[in-house]
């Protein structure tokens, strides 16, 4: 079962990602672009739109919809994962962010 704990663990060691605070609550950003926030027991995540949608169908409990302004992010019950889904899940929003020459090399060695 995954926490707060875990996602910041996770977040921060991805390269170029940092901790700011928003309101009190904890946002993982590569400069000024965020992919990860949390809010209480749920953690928001920039996913793939594609595996967004498959989640939302999948695992209804786990994975709802988020919009924020025109953009569509998911609400992920974090205490629903274990760390090696949490882990990939965290990977694929900081991908979301950062540039190709960045992601893929951690992407195919996680692979």
């Amino acid at each position: 079962m995954a926490d707060i704990e875990d996602v910041r663990r996770l977040a921060l060691a991805l390269p170029g990602a940092h901790e700011v605070s928003y309101k009190g609550d904890p946002w993982f950003n590569v400069g000024k672009k965020t992919f990860a926030l949390a809010l209480g027991s749920r953690v928001v995540l920039k996913l793939d739109k594609p595996h967004q949608e498959l989640l939302f169908e999948i695992r209804p409990d786990t994975f709802q919809p988020c919009k924020v302004a025109t953009v569509h992010w998911a609400y992920v019950e974090i205490a629903q994962l274990d760390e090696a889904e949490l882990a990939a899940l965290v990977r694929e929003a900081w991908a979301q962010i950062v540039p190709k020459k960045v992601s893929r090399p951690l992407i195919e060695d996680a692979g």
